[in-house]
């Protein structure tokens, strides 16, 4: 188990459920836009925010950005010191650096404003910027990006610093995979796990899900960040399916089957509308969409709630039982009634 870790209000590590996390993708100083962006992130269940610091003038809305939401804000730092430093003098929650970019006097500047406002460093390194130093000396990426990112946290415990979440990333699934593991044998602190530089949804949410999943089911990762050239939402919703699907999240569980010759009901618009309405709701349920009254029964009787097709009618059933069966005209409508009932929605 994971040291822990306190990024404002959210504690990750020690046996904590696994914080997502997110970006905002629009310049801070834009703070109308980005409170937007915070907001609807807030309402998807976002954890913890990061935002780009490019400059003094980006660091210092921080404390701004704070007034719009009550997520942990993260700044995000490439190579000057002197953002990090004001970032924390403005409310940050969390910096990330990496610490390679940064000299060993500026480091230490560093680490002592962390030190002095109470807050936590994440130390990251990327594929694709490893360390040319120890690339050379290890002649192979994988251990180079694995020796660096450990060379960097023991230099931060030289500075008597220990309130660190590690982060090593890779475009390359199976180097992300293989580095993680390495690293997480090898120390104790909560570690931010993600594939970078992932692309579109369609692809990067593939990557990702094999990525961090191999490794959430390895007991490896304490946050997450489903990194997409997407809207910041749709890195959220995807990290809460993959959470569920291991068991590790909160909120719906949604299954539908994949369609045969059985199927008497147009599966793909019960599946995509009832998917639709439930996707956001903080509930621990499961619900189920499925062709025919053979799957629905039998392969979703653990369902907590679920929908099966027939000729012109569609049964509702609960953990396998049917207790209804209606017009299928009517059954959407009718569906969403039962699912507002099983909640407690008023």
């Amino acid at each position: 188990m994971t040291k822990t870790v306190k990024i404002g209000n959210v504690t990750i590590g020690g046996g904590n459920p696994v914080a997502i996390q997110s970006m905002t993708n629009i310049p801070v100083l834009d703070t109308d836009a980005t409170a937007e962006q915070l907001k609807q992130l807030q309402l998807a269940d976002c954890d913890i925010v990061r935002v780009a610091v490019p400059d003094i003038e980006s660091a210092k809305c921080i404390s701004r950005l704070k007034t719009f939401t009550s997520m942990p804000v993260v700044a995000d730092i490439h190579y000057d010191y002197r953002l990090a430093i004001k970032s924390m003098e403005n409310g940050a929650d969390k910096i990330r650096i990496n610490p390679g970019n940064m000299s060993a006097d500026h480091l230490k500047k560093v680490a002592d404003c962390a030190r002095h406002h109470g807050v936590p460093v994440r130390i990251g390194v990327n594929g694709g910027s490893v360390n040319r130093e120890f690339l050379n000396k290890y002649g192979d990426k994988r251990t180079a990006l694995t020796e660096s990112l450990l060379h960097y946290v023991s230099e931060m415990e030289k500075l008597a610093f220990y309130d660190i979440v590690l982060s090593v990333k890779s475009s390359d699934v199976r180097e992300t995979i293989a580095v993680n593991r390495a690293v997480a044998s090898r120390c104790d602190y909560p570690i931010h796990l993600g594939v970078t530089e992932a692309g579109p949804a369609y692809q990067g949410i593939i990557k990702n899900s094999v990525g961090i999943g191999a490794l959430l089911a390895d007991g490896i990762g304490d946050t997450v960040r489903v990194s997409l050239t997407a809207h910041p939402v749709e890195e959220v919703r995807a990290a809460r399916t993959l959470l569920n699907a291991l068991g590790m999240g909160r909120g719906v569980t949604f299954v539908s089957c994949p369609k045969c010759g059985r199927c008497g009901i147009d599966l793909e618009k019960y599946a995509r509308a009832v998917y639709e309405y439930v996707k956001d709701i903080d509930a621990d349920v499961k619900i189920a969409v499925m062709g025919c009254e053979v799957n629905g029964i039998g392969e979703c009787s653990d369902a907590d709630l679920g929908m099966a097709g027939g000729k012109g009618k569609v049964a509702f059933f609960k953990h396998g039982k049917v207790f209804r069966t209606v017009d299928e005209a009517q059954a959407l409508q009718l569906f969403f009634f039962e699912i507002d009932n099983l909640i407690g929605k008023e």
